[in-house]
């Protein structure tokens, strides 16, 4: 504003048009410039001039508003227009610069709401007056109040384009999140909502209170003709804001307000997400500002708290505030917790293999995913510390999206040309030794193990292959041979004759351990016997394939120069060495983007699947040109879905949240910092024997005796399902099932952390 408008200003202007002979003091504003306005009887206003961004027909919907508000139920609850001397209740004021509008109201007595500490009856309030104030508002209509504007829900969706403003990668993705949310599970219903001419923005600022009740609604500035709920769902964000129950105090503020104007079930079932989405308008918009240098504190007022907010709603089941909300109204609820899943079981049982495993003792029905947390049907939350698969967290809204988006245009095979194939190929390989130039796509790790075997035999002209003892490379029959996990295990049709253990290179339990320098050469030192032994019958060896950390073995990285030692072997044998980074790669170890980096070797396969894809069906086998070329054997490879524009949209999107959120930086700080915990925690509870790993890719074995090392079975169960009844999923491996595997989504924060060591160290103190 200009000097024109300073308070000696304004009370020139009060006197010349309305008569009054005040003092006048500056208040903070948003879009436009207001005073508070008294007289020596005591009397006091508010004083408000817009420029010419506010449009005169808007100006008169404030105005008829208040006027229609002034009658009724709702009478003395809002502020009265005053008129000038000429009876208008907008003052225009010609400047050269610009056209002004001035508008003086009453002043309104009690203290904001966010200056008082909220209780229920408070919220209760809160909810009942806008109950009320909508409920009035059922026969008033304005034109001006038809308009597009930001802090209208229904545009939620444009807060995407503030996204880029926000600089933190956690805060930037969990806004997208919601906002996916948001078009996922609100849009669709969108249309059929009742619509009203609402107030738009009770928040802790514009609601005033009085002994404890709210007294008055300030600023129309926001008003807009949208869903009614949005009214509701704005009170319930600003009323969560502060309070030491967020929940609690939003469903106080629905019963209000149901109870003085009834809500549908399908309008407080949309709550969860209007709040989110209320948020993401608040937190992009902010962004927004300070990336164009604002420094209107007014502009930041509420940034803090709304992120607070948002990373606590994210913790929240969805279903369960559904039931909160409609509990609070007396609707049919959606949660009945006395319901089992015996039906959905014997289902299973009946028309599903039975040798499909299922988790815990009592099975989680999962029926939602969100970034690290998974969300059941009894409206509980699980942090998820064991899913590596959904590598960049469950619904991350950049692969959902890409996913989507190529899902709507084209999938076919790749026997048509399609960018995707070659872009992802190309993005691909840049991230491995240059050796490593020529990619095969698969829909799974087994499968893509299968074919770099059959690779490594085309190459070779060999049969045997080298795996470690307790390896796992997959459920095809191929892989299921390369598996003494599987063949060796319960129901297995033991070692295939071309199939050859080396040992597991365990420096916790095997012969040769930690304070052993050379362990890795000594254990390099079987894979050389198991060659030598081969070369005596005459026979040469294909290939030797290895986990780069090994997964179902027990959470083992490998010993320092293991790799080294082995390939080297491999080599002189003219075999050919293999890297399975199906549970390892991209990133995951923190310290690399691939395991075998860690070892300083470059394999001339590597086979990738799990992460790849976020969940979605990808896998992919990456070699050497001489060995791609010997495949090239005059038969087809042809894989129908292997390398379609859905998967290959998917493994970019992938590639580009993993590099644009640093999340391989990510995990290698706070898989350290969970490591250290897990350290501490060691040195407390006997029973931790091992703390083991890189990045986000952990072990700790629980023995019971650590001169023994017997393993604590089935002390490690327990300690998984007591994990589980408090919110954490883990689970376990190792050739002796004693091994907490922790392989969390890669977005795993350290808030996640503190919490899970603070409940294992009570879960460890409790056996």
């Amino acid at each position: 504003m200009f000097y024109t408008f300073s308070p000696n200003g304004v009370v020139k202007l009060l006197q010349e048009h309305y008569g009054l002979t005040v003092t006048a003091k500056e208040l903070e504003g948003y879009d436009e410039a207001n005073f508070y306005v008294k007289d020596e009887q005591g009397n006091a206003w508010i004083c408000k001039i817009a420029g010419e961004s506010q449009r005169p027909s808007f100006l008169d919907a404030q105005v008829r508003i208040l006027e229609h508000l002034a009658k009724g139920d709702t009478k003395g609850r809002f502020q009265q227009v005053v008129r000038n001397q000429k009876d208008e209740p907008v003052t225009r004021l010609a400047t050269p610069e610009e056209l002004y509008y001035l508008r003086l109201y009453t002043w309104l007595e009690g203290q904001p709401v966010v200056t008082v500490k909220g209780t229920r009856d408070l919220y209760t309030s809160w909810g009942s007056f806008l109950g009320k104030m909508d409920k009035a508002l059922e026969t008033f209509s304005h034109p001006a109040m038809h308009r597009d504007i930001r802090w209208d829900l229904a545009h939620a969706l444009d807060a995407r384009d503030q996204l880029p403003c926000i600089k933190d990668p956690e805060k930037k993705r969990l806004a997208a999140y919601f906002l996916l949310q948001f078009e996922t599970e609100v849009l669709p219903l969108w249309h059929r909502l009742r619509k009203a001419y609402i107030h738009n923005d009770a928040n802790d600022y514009n609601i005033l209170v009085q002994h404890d009740l709210v007294s008055g609604l300030i600023d129309f500035g926001d008003m807009v003709y949208t869903q009614l709920v949005n009214n509701v769902a704005i009170a319930c964000t600003y009323a969560m804001l502060e309070a030491g129950d967020p929940m609690e105090a939003a469903v106080a503020v629905v019963k209000g307000y149901h109870e003085a104007y009834p809500l549908t079930p399908e309008e407080t079932d949309l709550l969860y997400y209007l709040i989110a989405a209320r948020l993401c308008i608040s937190v992009t918009t902010s962004a927004e500002k300070a990336a164009a240098g604002s420094d209107n504190e007014f502009h930041f007022i509420t940034e803090n708290g709304a992120w607070k907010l948002l990373f606590h709603l994210i913790t929240i089941n969805p279903l369960a505030m559904q039931q909160a909300f409609r509990t609070a109204c007396g609707f049919q609820p959606v949660i009945n917790n006395e319901v089992d899943h015996t039906p959905l079981l014997a289902e299973r049982k009946a028309h599903i293999g039975r040798n499909l495993s299922i988790s815990y003792k009592e099975p989680l029905k999962i029926i939602r995913g969100a970034l690290q947390y998974l969300y059941d049907d009894k409206g509980r939350t699980f942090i998820d510390c064991v899913n590596n698969p959904c590598h960049v967290g469950h619904c991350h809204p950049v692969v959902v999206k890409a996913l989507q988006q190529q899902a709507a245009r084209l999938n076919t095979n790749t026997r048509y040309l399609h960018d995707h194939l070659v872009d992802y190929a190309n993005q691909l390989i840049a991230t491995l030794p240059p050796s490593l130039e020529v990619c095969y796509f698969t829909n799974s790790g087994s499968e893509a193990n299968d074919l770099a075997i059959r690779m490594s035999r085309h190459y070779t002209q060999q049969k045997d292959v080298i795996v470690l003892d307790h390896a796992y490379h997959g459920t095809s029959t191929v892989a299921m041979e390369l598996s003494p996990y599987k063949f060796d295990g319960k129901g297995g049709f033991g070692k295939p004759e071309h199939t050859h253990k080396a040992l597991n290179p365990d420096m916790y339990r095997g012969p040769y351990r930690a304070d052993d320098p050379q362990a890795g050469e000594k254990y390099a030192a079987d894979v050389s016997g198991i060659i030598a032994g081969l070369k005596e019958q005459g026979r040469g060896v294909a290939a030797y394939i290895c986990e780069t950390l090994l997964g179902v073995g027990g959470q083992i990285p490998l010993p320092p120069g293991y790799l080294k030692a082995v390939y080297a072997a491999m080599k002189a044998a003219g075999g050919v060495c293999i890297a399975d980074e199906v549970q390892v790669g991209f990133g995951r170890v923190g310290d690399a983007f691939w395991g075998f980096e860690l070892q300083e070797v470059t394999p001339d396969i590597v086979v990738l699947g799990k992460p790849i894809g976020n969940g979605h069906p990808l896998a992919a086998v990456v070699t050497t040109r001489a060995i791609a070329d010997a495949f090239n054997n005059g038969m087809e490879y042809f894989n129908t879905f292997g390398g379609n524009p859905v998967s290959m949209a998917t493994g970019l999107a992938v590639l580009n949240v993993i590099r644009e959120e640093g999340l391989q930086e990510h995990a290698r700080v706070t898989g350290n910092y969970f490591m250290e915990g897990l350290r501490r925690l060691k040195e407390k509870h006997a029973i931790i024997g091992d703390v083991r790993g890189h990045g986000f890719f952990i072990g700790a074995e629980l023995v019971r005796d650590r001169n023994t090392l017997e393993p604590a079975v089935p002390e490690i169960d327990a300690v998984v399902e007591a994990m589980k009844q408090r919110g954490f999923l883990l689970s376990t491996d190792g050739p002796l099932h004693n091994v907490l595997k922790i392989k969390p989504p890669m977005v795993f924060n350290k808030a996640n952390t503190d919490a899970l060591l603070a409940h294992l160290d009570e879960v460890l103190s409790s056996l």
